[in-house]
């Protein structure tokens, strides 16, 4: 019934996009940040910007502006926070019915070819090996299963990638 899924390319994009939200770390700028001069504006009248400025003198600092994000070593526009929304729900019906699509998909030989995999000579798709395959343990073994069914072709794409 899997394999007879309706293919829903939007479903799959939607559902995988979200899930991938899920493992980001929260990150944002010091709270301090373009914050850590005295300065204050020189107001009007004096003909320069009323932006705040660094106090004091004998250093390049002394009265270049701070503070405003348009400024050198000011504070960006509007800081990143970590409260910000990090992770998506994604409904678990929609994430199974993602699953089958996908997996449906993965059935029709045109799709798989159009992701770029070389599965000319694989005569059925999807390929279907019995369990006792996995009781392999040399590489030349897999190597030789893969050539039997005709899968090494997109071995040797993958290994030029």
């Amino acid at each position: 019934a899997v394999f007879k899924a309706p293919l829903r390319p939007d479903v799959v994009h939607f559902v995988h996009s979200n899930i991938a939200k899920n493992h980001r770390q929260a990150y944002a700028v010091s709270k301090e940040a373009g914050h850590q001069t005295s300065a204050e504006s020189w107001g009007t009248g004096r003909a320069v910007a009323r932006i705040p400025r660094v106090r004091g003198g004998g250093t390049h600092r002394s009265g270049q502006g701070a503070y405003g994000n348009m400024c050198r070593s000011g504070r960006m526009f509007a800081p990143t926070k970590t409260w910000r929304k990090w992770h998506r729900r994604v409904n678990r019906k929609m994430r199974r019915y993602a699953i089958c699509s996908a997996v449906a998909a993965s059935a029709l030989p045109a799709l798989v070819m159009a992701r770029g995999h070389r599965i000319d000579k694989v005569s059925e798709v999807p390929c279907v090996i019995e369990a006792g395959i996995e009781a392999m343990s040399k590489t030349k073994q897999a190597v030789q299963l893969l050539k039997s069914i005709g899968a090494y072709d997109d071995v040797e794409k993958a290994k030029e990638s």
